[in-house]
């Protein structure tokens, strides 16, 4: 039907005009809005009936014996909205699931101690390109580890040389060729395996020794595996510093946030306060390795620490603040700007496997997963572009959300309940958000 006036010019230039129109209208809206709480506009807040579902989901868990107990804190624009503790801490005492009960943060102690050495680099004490045989000489030495057929038909390892050397920054990235020896099945993974890396009471220094004497699974820069990457960083604090691990993370970052329950290992007076998985839990030996209740020289500047969701909601408040709290200022702007973003993205030349933990839409950054695009997932994750991440395999977790001004805290002792679990909490939490 024609109308009156319009030349077929006009019309082309009224529709042009009006699909321009919605196309910048649709721009502007962000395209996760309607897609399960990934990318929402800044500015929401949280509904407390859409939280309350929180309690029903732990309470369920814990009726159907999957965990023993969870402590939970949301916190947004610097005010805990949701902050609730459920069962209790060990089933074995029934003791109750309180503020001051500790847990195994595993993973969750690398952000720390990546954070104290990018400290360091702060103060022009520490660089990123620095080689780590600077301050671990044994490292002068590391191979890597090739796999090869002999014409038997078995594989062996062909130790070759190193094309350039272990940085400080590969350390940050896990991007050194230091892995773990307890997931894949590849000669190098067997070899840490099988190296006895954890007899007898050593320090860090030799911890970092051992590693050294086994081959690297590839060369640095070139691929993100998981592994005692951090723990080496652990070893080379201490030589910059000359003092051990923990004596530096308490002066210059756990005394001044405040984090007094946060170390490596209990006095006798705390361990009732130390959460444990249920008995029958399938992974329960990942939390029972090495007792906190056990001093020994080595501290794990990887895996070992205990904490409290107190403690470490003040660490996760100071991120949140990108690098300040209380007036003080932990990391300069530049540095800390540089700690949260990807650095292994497109054209990084570092490669991706099957045993890439960050997930998918997660790129890393010095010592955190930080979240890049939706990822390939439908319906995505919900979180925000810029977010950082760690968890731990006891099932603790946290997030720090810039855009939204939030972050959690998620405590428990559950290793093989966690995935599923920090999913489903991820999911009701940002289901919880509103415009």
């Amino acid at each position: 039907m024609a109308v009156a006036g319009w030349a077929p010019s006009g019309l082309r230039s009224a529709i042009a005009a009006c699909a321009i129109a919605l196309l910048t209208a649709l721009a502007a809206v962000p395209a996760a809005v309607a897609e399960n709480g990934w990318n929402s506009p800044a500015g929401a807040s949280f509904a407390p009936d859409k939280l309350a579902r929180l309690d029903a989901f732990f309470k369920d868990e814990i009726a159907a014996g999957k965990i023993p107990g969870a402590i939970l804190l949301v916190s947004q624009r610097g005010k805990p909205v949701y902050f609730r503790m459920f069962g209790v801490r060990d089933a074995a005492t029934q003791f109750a699931m309180t503020p001051d009960t500790l847990f195994r943060i595993h993973a969750m102690t690398k952000p720390i101690t990546s954070f104290v050495a990018m400290m360091l680099i702060d103060e022009g004490r520490l660089k990123l390109d620095d080689p780590v045989s600077k301050y671990i000489p044994a490292f002068a030495e590391a191979k890597v580890g090739v796999e090869k057929k002999a014409d038997s038909g078995d594989k062996f390892l062909d130790l070759v040389p190193l094309k350039r050397p272990i940085t400080i920054r590969d350390l940050l990235l896990h991007t050194s060729g230091i892995t773990y020896g307890f997931y894949g099945d590849s000669l190098v993974r067997k070899a840490y395996a099988g190296a006895n890396l954890y007899n007898g009471d050593f320090d860090n220094a030799e911890f970092a020794n051992r590693i050294a004497r086994l081959p690297l699974a590839e060369q640095p820069g070139t691929l993100w595996d998981y592994g005692h990457s951090t723990d080496i960083l652990g070893r080379v604090i201490e030589v910059v510093a000359g003092k051990s691990l923990f004596e530096v993370e308490k002066e210059k970052l756990l005394g001044p946030l405040g984090m007094k329950d946060t170390g490596f290992y209990l006095g006798a007076a705390d361990f009732d306060r130390l959460a444990e998985p249920l008995p029958n839990d399938a992974d329960s030996r990942l939390v029972r390795q090495r007792s906190p209740r056990v001093p020994m020289k080595w501290e794990s500047g990887g895996t070992g620490m205990v904490s409290t969701v107190a403690d470490f909601a003040r660490f996760c408040q100071m991120l949140l603040n990108r690098g300040t709290l209380d007036g003080r200022q932990y990391l300069s702007p530049e540095t800390f700007k540089q700690m949260v973003s990807d650095h292994i993205g497109r054209g990084s030349g570092v490669a991706r496997d099957q045993f890439y933990f960050p997930g998918d839409g997660y790129g890393f950054g010095y010592g955190f997963g930080v979240r890049t695009d939706a990822g390939s997932a439908k319906p995505p994750e919900p979180g925000s572009p810029g977010e950082i991440k760690w968890e731990g395999a006891s099932g603790t977790s946290f997030a720090v959300d810039f855009r939204q001004e939030l972050f959690f805290v998620l405590m428990e002792q559950a290793p093989s309940q966690r995935q599923r679990i920090q999913r489903t909490v991820r999911q009701l939490i940002y289901d919880a958000l509103e415009k």
